[in-house]
């Protein structure tokens, strides 16, 4: 232990004359705090007792054991320093206590006061500095061996003269057989051409950094950030102060940064497509309004004339299935930058991955994929019953998601990787129990347990270029009509909702690893609808709806006049009256003068007042009138519970429907 500040030091005296005892005891107790021992049978029981004595003042000649055999057997016990007080007669056994290194000084009897109270200090002083150099080399020496990364230090010829087990591994050797040899020894080509490329700018600098991949002793390339440091005493060098002579020392410090690159290009990727998700979700909005207004006109335009032409009615429905398939292309694009459709709740992957298995051994799509992924029915292919799946045998934990579209992704992936192996070869689903990866941080649903879906084939695999755009929106690297480039950017929004992470490892020639890692759950939840479901629209279109028969009156609000007059239009033509207001302040307006208001459909996203402060505000006045919200894209937690949403592009019978059943409620 390092000496506490302000502590006396302890001092043992041990003589057999009571007189030379009470003499040194009054001489050192003023300075020390002082023991007494009447022979050396009891010095040595009060060392065992007082670790913390610092110097031990003892006569030669004692009775039973003399001062010599003593000292001798405490220097087993005390690392204290040892004053021998002796007669003339015994200077043959001090001699030999001094060669065998038992005593650090003698004094003769009678002593002199100030000699011996020089010697007690000399001796208190280096026991000191003794048990501070041993505890800085304990210190030392633990963090040199604990350290997350390789250091090595070296001498004036370069040879290691220190290093710890991190970075002997590094070299392939142990500890004891990098000792004495120098850097250039012990390593192989890629790192002797850096060490050569260093050595300019530590004579010019005195340090060097260099970062380079390395082939480890498993064969695996990692990158590695290598810096060297020279200890330079001149003034001005990297360390100043040095002993004269020990110039010129060297630190090496190797730290593996793979996965610090690799979270780093993750944050990156991250950032990326939250920025792409933003300016996604604002062009769907846009997008949106668009295509409700090209929808809505054309389903007006067919009510108001009918065309008899064949070839134009075909015409007016094709525009309109055209309009209605935007819709849905937008749709995805929506869940891509901000998921709206996922039904979370606790999943054992073992089970959902083994009834994946079952359907697709026998190359069939199962039905909840099915429907999801909607019209035309995804054809049956002998090549999906050649995935091998890899489940393990004991239980996983569970994880919080979305059964179906975990479903989906993996199918998907599936698809990807046989498509990916035109000429054939091996794909496999395998499933794993990891702990928390680098970059990934549990919170109080979960803790550092993941579990991870591999998706990994041997086909073309993809460069780095390619690797750093498939989640992005629309990318793909199939042929024209082969893909719409949203399958991976979907699964990456549903993996990134659900708390997880979306992990891939490809080289061109040597086949790609997609890592879908999901957090396990550390608590019993209930299954919940996370976001509102969105209602999908038919492809057909339906049969019409009859008019009302009450010609109730709705206020329509909605800064856009193509969507508000279509909105308008549908409504009028069922037998609603219908008011119109372009903004929500003066929709409010609208609402104070106009009492006989039965519903108000309102736009959610407008500038000035959402449509969500215009619903609190309206409520306070008239807490009975129900709202519809109508929206391209919004933020669902800024809306209250319980409120009814309709989707944008919306058709005819869609908004008369959810109208109907707010009027009647």
């Amino acid at each position: 232990m390092l000496p506490e500040p302000n502590k006396r030091s302890v001092v043992l005296v041990v003589d057999d004359e009571p007189e030379i005892l009470v003499a040194l005891t009054d001489l050192l107790e003023e300075t020390y705090d002082v023991l007494s021992a009447s022979s050396g049978e009891r010095g040595l029981a009060l060392l065992q007792d007082h670790a913390d004595v610092a110097v031990i003042v003892s006569d030669q000649r004692m009775p039973g054991m003399t001062g010599d055999v003593f000292l001798a057997r405490a220097r087993d016990i005390s690392a204290a320093g040892a004053i021998l007080l002796t007669g003339y007669a015994d200077i043959a056994a001090v001699e030999a206590a001094l060669n065998q290194g038992q005593i650090s000084f003698f004094a003769y009897k009678p002593w002199d006061d100030e000699t011996l109270l020089s010697m007690v200090a000399q001796a208190a002083s280096r026991y000191h500095l003794e048990r501070e150099l041993q505890c800085e080399q304990l210190l030392l020496r633990g963090l040199l061996d604990n350290l997350p990364f390789g250091l090595g230090f070296k001498e004036q010829s370069g040879r290691f003269i220190r290093l710890n087990n991190q970075m002997a591994e590094q070299f392939g050797r142990s500890v004891e057989a990098c000792i004495g040899h120098t850097e250039e020894e012990l390593v192989d080509t890629t790192r002797l051409e850096s060490l050569k490329e260093a050595q300019s700018a530590l004579d010019s600098s005195g340090r060097d950094q260099q970062v380079l991949q390395i082939k480890g002793q498993d064969g695996q390339a990692r990158w590695h950030d290598l810096t060297r440091v020279r200890l330079d005493g001149a003034p001005g060098g990297a360390v100043s102060g040095c002993v004269s002579g020990l110039e010129n020392y060297s630190i090496l410090i190797d730290r593996d940064v793979t996965d610090l690159l690799a979270m780093e290009q993750r944050l990156r990727q991250a950032e990326k497509m939250q920025a792409i998700g933003t300016l996604a979700g604002g062009i769907a909005h846009d997008f949106n309004n668009l295509l409700t207004a090209i929808l809505g006109s054309l389903e007006l335009v067919m009510d108001l004339e009918p065309p008899k032409d064949p070839g134009v009615s075909r015409l007016f429905h094709n525009a309109l299935e055209a309009a209605r398939r935007g819709g849905a292309l937008t749709q995805k694009l929506l869940d891509f930058s901000r998921p709206r459709h996922l039904v979370c709740q606790q999943v054992d992957l073992r089970s959902l991955m083994a009834s994946l298995q079952s359907f697709m051994s026998q190359g069939k799509v199962p039905d909840e994929i099915q429907a999801v992924l909607g019209a035309p029915p995804v054809t049956p292919s002998s090549r999906i019953s050649t995935v091998q799946f890899d489940i393990p045998q004991t239980s996983l934990p569970v994880v919080w998601t979305d059964a179906t579209q975990l479903e989906l992704a993996v199918f998907n992936l599936c698809v990807n990787a046989l498509d990916a192996q035109p000429e054939g070869g091996a794909t496999t689903v395998s499933v794993r129990q990891a702990v928390r990866p680098l970059g990934l941080a549990g919170n109080a649903a979960h803790g550092d347990v993941w579990v991870v879906v591999q998706v990994m084939d041997r086909g073309v695999g993809m460069t780095e270029e390619i690797q750093a755009r498939i989640f992005d929106p629309f990318f793909t690297t199939k042929g024209i009509g082969q893909g719409t480039g949203l399958g991976l950017s979907m699964i990456y929004g549903f993996i990134s909702h659900c708390g997880g992470e979306v992990r891939v490892e490809s080289v061109p020639g040597g086949g790609t690893s997609i890592e879908l890692w999901l957090p396990a759950m550390a608590e019993d939840r209930a299954t919940v609808a996370s976001i509102t479901p969105v209602k999908t629209m038919p492809i057909a279109p339906p049969p019409k709806l009859q008019p009302v028969e009450h010609g109730e009156t709705i206020l329509v609000v909605d800064d856009e006049p193509g969507v508000r007059a279509v909105t308008a239009g549908f409504l009028r033509r069922a037998g609603y009256n219908v008011l119109e207001s372009a903004s929500g302040a003066e929709a409010l307006s609208v609402i104070a003068e106009k009492p006989e208001i039965a519903l108000v459909v309102m736009d959610v996203m407008m500038p000035g007042m959402n449509g969500d402060e215009v619903a609190r505000r309206l409520h306070t006045v008239r807490p009975e009138l129900p709202v519809l919200f109508v929206t391209g894209y919004a933020d669902f937690a800024m809306l209250p519970e319980g409120v009814t949403v309709l989707h944008k592009p919306y058709t005819r019978d869609a908004l008369l429907g959810d109208v109907r059943a707010l009027l009647v409620a």
